[in-house]
């Protein structure tokens, strides 16, 4: 087997769960950076996989497994977003290149997200995997991710002997997390698109290593874990029930404010505050799981609400600890008459005085 993006946490911890894998034989493990992090047993070859050198590694390793996680939004170290445009699909593009050449690659799984379906505001409430975007995302990972599933799609087309298992992440949280929106949800203080309480969900990257060892082994008896499936926990979560959560105070601004702020922090280097992840915590997204469930049969161990509630734990008391927003909301119920609601107009208006 052979894996890309070792150098990054999730890789790392994926490359040391599959070792333990009696199925498996060997494991190489690719990067253009030695990883900080340990690799078990696994193999480490040094090699970009925006340059030609990957086909090489490929055929002296003869890998028969690929399991290509060097797709993502956010850079390493000291990386810039062109180095990571560049990784994500002239990387994509050679490693393809690679495998196509290669006999003895019989699996592909890569690791996509569910950002290839944009945030707009005629979007469907739920996204299956045959759903159309009804924008497409116009820059960022978003489309970076699009153009890697296209070229995904014409290697099965070229490569129909080849197994391509195609897995669109949620916005994936947990306490060593490295994704915009962790990087978004670390911020002090939350900015918000004013008049907006979008929709999202989230999968535990604990839930994405199982996953993914899924899609890298032959299917059990009544699944099938070639196509692409959207992967998420359980249930949805608005981003003010995640604001509170972590007692985080957002400051609500207008949407040419949000799109300045975003430039801003990006400027500082804080996160990458893209257009398509302002898009998304304007409108939200939420996709169906069923196929993830009935025809790859994995089911994650953890919902929505219990990801972020295991992220929110890794990342400390915020500004306002939710036990104080608990402890507010509990006293003004106290004042409010019996059955009633303190905010809430009179049932009727006082009758005037007849004169």
């Amino acid at each position: 087997m052979l894996v890309t993006g070792v150098a990054r946490q999730l890789g790392g911890r994926f490359v040391r769960r599959i070792l333990r894998d009696p199925q498996v034989d060997r494991v190489v493990a690719v990067d253009a950076v030695p990883p900080e992090h340990h690799l078990g047993g696994a193999e480490f070859i040094q090699a970009d996989i925006r340059q030609p050198t990957i086909a090489r590694v490929l055929a002296e390793t003869g890998a028969d497994t690929v399991v290509h996680l060097d797709v993502t939004g956010t850079a390493l170290g000291g990386g810039s977003r062109t180095t990571v445009k560049e990784t994500n699909v002239i990387g994509t593009m050679q490693l393809l290149g690679a495998c196509q050449k290669s006999p003895n690659v019989k699996r592909l799984v890569v690791k996509s997200s569910t950002n290839v379906y944009g945030s707009a505001p005629r979007d469907p409430a739920v996204f299956t995997e045959t759903t159309s975007a009804k924008s497409l995302p116009s820059g960022g990972f978003a489309k970076d991710a699009v153009e890697v599933e296209g070229y995904v799609r014409g290697f099965a087309r070229r490569r129909p002997d080849v197994a391509v298992c195609v897995l669109r992440f949620a916005n994936i949280l947990g306490p060593t997390a490295e994704t915009p929106l962790a990087a978004y949800f670390s911020l002090p203080v939350l900015p918000t698109v004013f008049g907006y309480d979008p929709r999202l969900q989230f999968v535990h990257e604990d839930d994405v290593i199982e996953v993914l060892r899924i899609g890298s082994h032959e299917p059990e008896r009544g699944t099938l874990n070639s196509g692409t499936f959207n992967i998420a926990g359980d249930g949805v979560l608005l981003l003010s029930q995640c604001s509170r959560r972590l007692g985080r105070p957002t400051v609500p601004l207008l949407l040419p404010a949000v799109t300045w702020a975003g430039s801003l922090v990006r400027t500082l280097g804080m996160t990458d505050f893209s257009p398509e992840q302002i898009r998304l915590l304007t409108h939200g997204r939420v996709v169906s799981t069923v196929q993830m469930r009935e025809t790859l049969g994995f089911r994650p161990r953890y919902t929505t609400a219990g990801t972020f509630e295991d992220f929110a734990r890794s990342q400390g008391p915020g500004l306002l600890p939710p036990e104080a927003v608990a402890g507010a909301v509990d006293r003004i119920a106290a004042l409010a008459p019996a059955g009633g609601d303190p905010l809430a107009a009179p049932a009727h208006p006082p009758t005037p005085s007849a004169n």
